[in-house]
């Protein structure tokens, strides 16, 4: 049995299929954190739907933003698990270019 994706908030969705279950804009591969990073590096709303390659829509955006501002924890815990995963592929590229890791 498939399983499909559920609407959890306006124009948000989670998919066990789809990045790993995160919550994303609905019909895409973009995850609110992504969003949210976005607006902490300072872009707009209105930015943000030119920076991605899909179409995205006003509407989109601000969904993403109202499900961050709706479930902070969940979101800052996907974005912490994110950083966390960066810096142990880091330190294994670290470990394999150093001369004893060959």
């Amino acid at each position: 049995m498939a399983t499909a994706a559920k609407t959890v908030a306006t124009h948000v969705t989670k998919d066990p299929r789809v990045c790993g279950g995160k919550a994303c804009i609905d019909n895409t591969r973009i995850r609110v954190m992504d969003v949210v990073l976005l607006q902490r590096q300072g872009l707009k709303p209105e930015d943000m739907i030119e920076y991605f390659s899909v179409p995205l829509s006003l509407a989109q955006v601000h969904g993403a933003l109202a499900y961050y501002y709706d479930h902070p924890e969940e979101i800052e815990g996907d974005i912490s698990d994110g950083k966390r995963v960066e810096a142990e592929i880091e330190r294994d590229r670290a470990h394999l270019k150093s001369p004893s890791g060959r």
